[in-house]
């Protein structure tokens, strides 16, 4: 328990690292931009705090619902690793999985918190960190990605101007190989664990 309590700079970057590539906020700005033009009202501030309180709510959560299906964290974990997998396959070569199909309404709820930020794929890493980073850690992580996203929408259009659609590309595909590799690393890892509770 006091273990959890533990800060470490090589496991908040590296869970840092794979929920920033998972939740592809600059690949995210010519969505955000195109809301705004079409006259949505996005506010920051707000897309920011309803995030974090539902990664906060599932990061907690997630493991009684585990409980409740009788499905321990390095099954699901192995699960996640799968799911990250193909998020990286469609980050790197461009195929759509996860699409938008999300009821119209109050843009800086939907899409851009659910399911675009808090969506199926971040979720699913959060759990499967769990199984590998201490609980402290992936706090951190995931309070300076929270940040990094208020920033982002905040400025969407000042960084659209400063990447170019070419850099934000270049971005996308660089984090989709980090993905992977990760993914590949988090089902090994948790399978060798769930081997050897067999």
């Amino acid at each position: 328990m006091f273990e959890q309590l533990h800060f470490n700079f090589q496991e908040t970057l590296s869970a840092f690292i794979i929920l920033f590539a998972i939740i592809d906020i600059t690949g995210l700005t010519p969505i955000i931009i195109d809301l705004k033009n079409k006259g949505n009202n996005i506010k920051a501030g707000k897309a920011a705090i309803y995030s974090l309180a539902t990664f906060i709510a599932f990061l907690f959560m997630g493991n009684m619902i585990l409980q409740l299906f009788h499905v321990d964290i390095s099954s699901f974990a192995i699960a996640g690793s799968l799911v990250i997998f193909v998020m990286a396959i469609e980050m790197i070569f461009g195929v759509e999985i996860f699409r938008n199909d999300g009821p119209e309404g109050s843009a800086t709820i939907v899409p851009i918190v659910f399911p675009l930020i808090a969506g199926a794929g971040s979720f699913t890493a959060l759990l499967s960190l769990r199984a590998m980073y201490s609980l402290t850690n992936i706090i951190i992580a995931l309070v300076l990605n929270i940040i990094l996203i208020y920033v982002v929408i905040r400025n969407v259009h000042l960084l659209e101007r400063l990447l170019g659609k070419g850099g934000v590309y270049v971005l996308r595909k660089f984090f989709g190989i980090i993905l992977l590799a990760i993914s590949v690393r988090m089902f090994l890892e948790n399978l060798t664990k769930f081997l050897e509770t067999l």
